[in-house]
């Protein structure tokens, strides 16, 4: 089969590799039908991922049909459609019973693409197929579910969830490609009384404003100044750092307020600086996170309803045999526009 395999800091290249099989009695094997890139993606490529080996198979984001099971599955089979989530969940260990599957300490957690092949391939293997597939609705078309293995689940839990969003705050997202965007629109899941987006691409911020942003700012200009205005000098009462530099998450501890909250859901390669001399006497909380992807689920069956603007985040569509095409334009992501982009097996 085809697969796009890491060679090391800026190598990769859609090579022959062989086809996956089942070693494990919770394994399943699925025929990939629409597979995305992410953000973290590039920062492995940069070499910010030190833990993926050359000869990885990258990717952690798909949804196919299964084709092979262990003899241990039980919940889908031969024929199935399926979102593979990003992570994978052992199911057994004291993580995994609390719903942490992120944590997983069993052989699970963040593995697809980062300590064992993921899924920018024709075929893919899945540990622990029955916590880490999810059947799809019927309804639900490739392009919506697709977001919903990572970006979704990621910006509600670890930005949106972590953050605290509640009816009538203020919410500042810090960068509005997709996993900002995403948070954007699961925060207005809960009321807030304003969402506030910054970035500084005017499309990205004009994305912001058809998903929900009631005011959006470039962060070339002064966002902690549109934000003390806004709020009449209090601040922000949840900020989401949705980029993954140091920039973005200091702006996050000078926009919040007191006894407010800092979620960070960026995947950051260098320190950040803390400011602790001017934040100890404010009572802010930060949190940081992998997605457990506990809430997949219930985002999948709010996607099936069209309460879920997903597909609006595609931007851009591959085949999947132009994965290396698709990943010029994904880096190259302000320049083309890119939000999210889509490759999709060929029907013919």
């Amino acid at each position: 089969m085809k697969a796009l395999v890491f060679h090391g800091p800026g190598k990769s290249s859609w090579d022959e590799v062989p086809d996956p099989g089942v070693k494990d009695a919770a394994d399943a094997i699925v025929r990939i039908g629409a597979v995305t890139i992410c953000g973290t993606d590039l920062h492995i490529l940069k070499g910010d991922v030190p833990e993926v080996v050359p000869g990885t198979v990258l990717g952690h984001e798909a949804v196919g049909e299964v084709v092979e099971v262990g003899a241990e599955v039980r919940s889908v089979r031969p024929g199935d459609r399926v979102l593979v989530s990003c992570i994978c969940a052992c199911g057994r260990c004291r993580y995994c019973r609390e719903s942490r599957y992120g944590q997983c300490l069993g052989g699970g957690g963040w593995v697809l693409g980062h300590l064992i092949d993921g899924t920018q391939a024709e075929y893919t293997r899945v540990p622990f197929a029955d916590l880490s597939l999810h059947p799809l609705p019927a309804p639900l078309g490739d392009d919506d579910a697709v977001l919903l293995a990572d970006i979704f689940p990621t910006a509600y839990e670890v930005g949106v969830l972590n953050g605290r969003v509640r009816p009538g705050d203020t919410v500042v997202v810090v960068g509005a490609g997709p996993v900002g965007l995403a948070a954007i629109v699961t925060s207005g899941l809960f009321g807030p009384g304003r969402i506030i987006a910054v970035d500084p691409d005017p499309s990205r911020l004009a994305a912001a404003r058809g998903l929900g942003a009631d005011a959006v700012v470039s962060a070339e200009e002064d966002p902690a100044r549109l934000v003390a205005d806004l709020t009449e000098g209090y601040g922000a009462d949840v900020a989401i750092e949705a980029v993954g530099v140091p920039e973005s998450f200091e702006l996050c501890t000078r926009v919040v307020r007191p006894g407010g909250h800092v979620a960070n859901v960026g995947v950051h390669g260098k320190p950040a600086v803390l400011h602790l001399e001017e934040l100890w006497i404010k009572d802010v909380t930060i949190t940081t996170g992998l997605v457990d992807t506990s809430s997949t689920p219930m985002l999948l069956r709010m996607a099936a309803a069209g309460r879920l603007p997903t597909a609006a985040l595609v931007t851009h569509r591959f085949g999947l045999d132009a994965m290396e095409e698709a990943y010029g334009v994904f880096s190259e992501a302000a320049a083309e526009g890119a939000l999210k982009v889509v490759l999709e097996r060929s029907t013919v």
